[in-house]
């Protein structure tokens, strides 16, 4: 018969229950799992499935586990932790939104919005259309295996319950959100280029014959240039859509360090 005296019993909870208020944090904030299209249970269980099978291979707590302020601050610690590693793929996939959202302006369809199912927010169509083609390569690529990998070997680099230096990974989350507007404008920009080259040629259009109503003119072909100009550039799309999650793999698997 198996004994365990009260210390031995609480190392043994802490060491599950460490992981699995990272883990439910990290699965709470990822894109596709973490959206209103998966209930709550199925992440709770994804979670306590994994929490299973992970616990047991990870090394021994470093701190005496009890019902304490240290305890207390490494559960906001673990918590704080998937949270900021979600927050990352969260801020990959809006790259590809705000993206859409330079597009549609451009083209005028920014008053052309719908509901993303997944966010429960209002985003314009061109947004729509690059939420639906990155959550398909994500999953064609078998990303969601990835960032459950990727997440799980944040437990090598930061111990449940180990040191976390905020300063440098605060530092790391601001250069997140530089690096999202910045790619999202590099994506945007060759549509917003073209349509600018032809928003000047209708200017010059309009200043050699006045007559020639801009408004009826503009925005029909501004829409079925942009379109065709959105088409060609989506031959690209896999290619960079590779590139950057790469890059957000690569700053998960940094993280903390």
């Amino acid at each position: 018969m198996l004994e365990f005296n009260l210390s031995e019993l609480e190392t043994l909870v802490a060491s599950y229950l460490l992981p699995l208020f990272r883990i439910t944090a990290f699965l709470s904030v990822v894109p596709i799992i973490g959206t209103r299209m998966v209930p709550g249970r199925i992440r709770l269980i994804l979670s306590l499935m994994i929490t299973a099978i992970l616990a047991p291979l990870l090394p021994p707590l470093d701190f005496q586990p009890g019902f304490t302020g240290v305890t207390i601050i490494a559960v906001l610690q673990e918590v704080l932790i998937g949270v900021l590693m979600g927050f990352m793929l969260q801020v990959f996939f809006h790259l590809f939104v705000i993206a859409g959202q330079i597009i549609a302006m451009q083209m005028g369809l920014g008053f052309a919005s719908m509901i993303d199912p997944s966010n429960g927010v209002s985003v314009a169509v061109v947004s729509q259309l690059f939420v639906i083609l990155t959550t398909l390569l994500f999953l064609s690529m078998n990303g969601h295996l990835v960032m459950i990998e990727t997440m799980l070997d944040s437990f090598r680099r930061i111990p449940a319950g180990g040191e976390f230096l905020m300063a440098s990974t605060g530092l790391q989350i601001v250069e997140q959100g530089t690096w999202m507007f910045a790619h999202a404008l590099l994506i945007s920009l060759p549509v917003v280029s073209a349509l600018l080259i032809v928003n000047l040629a209708f200017g010059v259009m309009t200043k050699a014959a006045p007559q020639l109503n801009v408004f009826s003119l503009g925005f029909p072909t501004a829409i079925v240039l942009g379109s065709v100009f959105l088409w060609f550039g989506l031959s690209g799309f896999a290619q960079l859509f590779q590139q950057l999650l790469d890059i957000t793999l690569h700053d998960m698997t940094t993280f903390g360090s």
